[in-house]
Formats: structure tokens, sequence, C-alpha cells
């Protein structure tokens, strides 16, 4: 299976990543993708980069090295109305929104309430892509979570760098599973994210890939397969 693009990354702008906007860019051509998204974390994660950073991405061309760049951010859901950390202003300099559950952010809560909070999140009108959201701290009722995804058209992250034996999110093999399962289910696409912190992950969907052929997700229902596929769900016009 050919996977042509990858859109969530950070740079060292984020605070806590190690390579330069460059680096992972070139890291995407070498590896043959053709699209990649820049998603710093939004404003409320310690270290990040503040507003004027998002607004100055005009600067950056929509073409390096022969990859799309998409100009992105991981934004921080703050409350279970769905409230994420960017503003209608700087949301006009982007081109995908990454809404995700963060601990330095959100506090972990009940079954219901972090159910409630993701439901509100997609239902939010800024928010594309719901990132990782397979983590046992914040546990979710995944049949309602999916439905809803279905229902609004945003779509879930498979994140490879939950999916690492190594990584910190609890229970995310098992959540993502299920997750998976459900998609199937209810025929609704996924999209894979690196969540690389450095150049060399770039496009690495080693854990996703072992889990996809592990669960026979079908290749129809992976947004990464085309990047066609994902301009047309994101309104993208070159």
């Amino acid at each position: 299976m050919n996977y042509e693009f990858d859109l969530h990354m950070h740079t060292i702008v984020s605070g806590h990543a190690y390579s330069t906007l460059q680096e992972m860019v070139k890291s995407a051509a070498e590896k043959g993708l053709k699209m990649i998204g820049i998603t710093e974390h939004a404003y409320s994660m310690p270290g990040a980069p503040l507003p004027l950073y998002f607004h100055n991405l005009k600067v950056v061309p929509k073409e390096m090295y022969g990859v799309r760049v998409l100009k992105g951010i991981e934004a921080n859901i703050l409350n279970s109305k769905g409230t994420i950390d960017l503003d209608n202003y700087t949301k006009n300099y982007l081109e995908v929104v990454i809404a995700s559950l963060h601990p330095p952010c959100i506090q972990p809560s009940t079954l219901e309430i972090n159910t409630e909070t993701i439901v509100n999140t997609l239902r939010n009108p800024k928010v594309d892509i719901i990132g990782h959201p397979d983590d046992s701290r914040y546990p979710l009722d995944y049949d309602i979570v999916v439905k809803e995804a279905k229902d609004n058209n945003k779509l879930l992250e498979l994140n490879n760098s939950s999916l690492n034996p190594q990584g910190f999110r609890e229970g995310a093999r098992k959540n993502a599973t299920k997750m998976l399962e459900l998609c199937k289910q209810y025929n609704h696409p996924i999209i894979i994210g690196s969540d690389a912190h450095i150049s060399f992950d770039v496009g690495n969907f080693d854990y996703a890939k072992s889990l996809i052929e592990e669960v026979n997700f079908p290749e129809a229902l992976i947004m990464n397969t085309s990047v066609d596929k994902i301009k047309k769900h994101l309104n993208l016009v070159d």
C-alpha cells in the first residue's frame, strides 16, 4: 500500500522537537511523499509559538523540493464545549487544523465528559482532524465518536507515535484497534499521522501499518493513499 502524504509533524518551533521545517520537507522528498502538513502546537502548549508565527506562514512556499507543504496547526482542546486555542483570524492563514487532547491544556475526565468533549470538538467548524484519540488517560466511547465524525465529515487520526511501545499514551493500540473496527463498520475514513518530532520520522507509519494489516482495514478508507482525496476533503485549491 502506497502512502502519499503525512499531515502531522512538528519542527523546532513547537519547543520540544528537533528538526527545522526545511529538514522535515527534505526528508519527505527523500521518502517520496507528495505532501506534508507542518502542524506546530498552538499557543496553550508550553513552549509553543505565538500567533504571529502562524500569521507569517505566508512566507513559506506552497511547494519545496517537489513536496506540497500545507500550513497547519495542532490546536489544543480546552474544555468540554470543544473550544480550541485558535482564533478566526489565525485560522484564515491555515490549510489544515488538527485538534487534540493534551494533559498540559485539559485535564482527563470521565468517559462521558471526555466523549462529550470530542463530540463538541468534531462539531467545531474550525477542526478538520482529531489527533491521537487513543489515550486511555482520556477514555472515550468510540461508537459515539466514530458516528459523530461521520456525521460531521471529520477525520480521526491513527497516530503512529501513539502506537510506539515506548510511547507515553496509555492503551493506544487497544483503543486504536477499537476505533478502526468501528470506522470499518460505519464505512468512515481515517487519516494516518506520524506525529514526527524529528526529520527521520516524517512519513514513518510502521506501527500504524502493522495495526492496519492486523485488523484488515480497507485501503479505500485510508486517506493517505491519495493526495487528491485529502485535497478534496479539505477543499484545497492550488
